[in-house]
C-alpha cells in the first residue's frame, strides 16, 4: 500500500493514550468477574499490519466487549448518534472512530474513504457487517462494505462471533444491565479476499464462518 497521507486520529498517540487507559479499566472488570467473559482465538488477530474484525451486532455493548478484547489500537466505524451521547461523544472522539449516518449514501463514502485510510496504515479496523442491531430471531443481510474494504486493500478479514452480550444489556426498551451473565467472544482464522472474485461469495463466506463460531 502506497501514498498514504497523514496518519489517522484513530492511529495516533493521543488514541493510543486513552486506548492503554481504557482498556486497564475494562480488564479490570474482566478480572474482578464484574462480567465473566471468555476469550477464544485472540491469537489470529495479528499483533502487527492492516486487518478488518468483523463481528455479528446484538447488543450495545458489543464494541465495549470486542474493543477491549484485542490487544492493539483499533478503529471502529459506529453509528453516528454516538457522537452527541454524553461521555460517549468525547471518547469516540478522543479515539478517533469513524461516524456513519444510517441510510446516507455521502456519510457511507466518507467513512470508507476513512476506513481505508486506517488500513492503509496498518491499522485495525472494527466494522459491523449487518450495519444495525439485530434481535434474536431477526435477520440482517450484510451490507457490501466490508467485501468493497477487503477487495480494495487486500486486507484478511478477521471473523468473530459475540455471544452472550444481549443477556448483559438485552435491546428491549428499559432494559437493565444483568453483569451475572457471560459472554463469549470467539475469534477465527483469518479470511483471505484474494481467494474471492465476487463480494457476494466473500459476504456469503463471512456469514457462515460468523455463524459457525457461534455455534460452536
Amino acid at each position: 500500500m502506497t501514498d498514504t497521507p497523514r496518519r489517522p486520529k484513530g492511529l495516533g498517540k493521543r488514541a493510543w493514550l486513552t486506548t492503554h487507559l481504557v482498556r486497564r479499566v475494562l480488564r479490570t472488570l474482566a478480572w474482578s468477574n464484574f462480567v465473566h467473559v471468555t476469550v477464544i482465538g485472540r491469537d489470529h488477530v495479528p499483533k502487527t499490519g492492516p486487518v478488518i474484525v468483523a463481528s455479528n451486532h446484538i447488543s450495545m455493548l458489543d464494541a465495549v466487549f470486542l474493543w477491549g478484547a484485542l490487544r492493539r489500537r483499533a478503529v471502529a466505524i459506529a453509528m453516528a448518534e454516538l457522537w452527541s451521547w454524553p461521555v460517549i461523544g468525547w471518547l469516540v472522539r478522543r479515539l478517533g472512530q469513524i461516524p456513519v449516518v444510517r441510510r446516507d449514501a455521502e456519510s457511507g463514502r466518507a467513512a470508507t474513504a476513512q476506513a481505508e485510510q486506517i488500513l492503509r496504515h496498518g491499522g485495525v479496523l472494527l466494522i459491523y457487517p449487518e450495519g444495525r442491531l439485530v434481535a434474536p430471531g431477526d435477520h440482517e443481510p450484510y451490507k457490501p462494505g466490508v467485501a468493497h474494504l477487503a477487495l480494495t486493500t487486500g486486507v484478511p478479514i478477521i471473523p468473530v462471533a459475540t455471544v452472550g452480550t444481549d443477556g448483559v444489556l438485552p435491546l428491549r426498551r428499559g432494559a437493565t444491565l444483568n453483569r451475572r451473565h457471560p459472554v463469549t467472544l470467539h475469534f477465527g482464522t483469518p479470511i483471505d479476499p484474494t481467494t474471492f472474485d465476487d463480494p457476494d461469495k466473500l459476504l456469503d463466506h463471512l456469514r457462515q464462518r460468523i455463524d459457525d463460531l457461534r455455534a460452536q
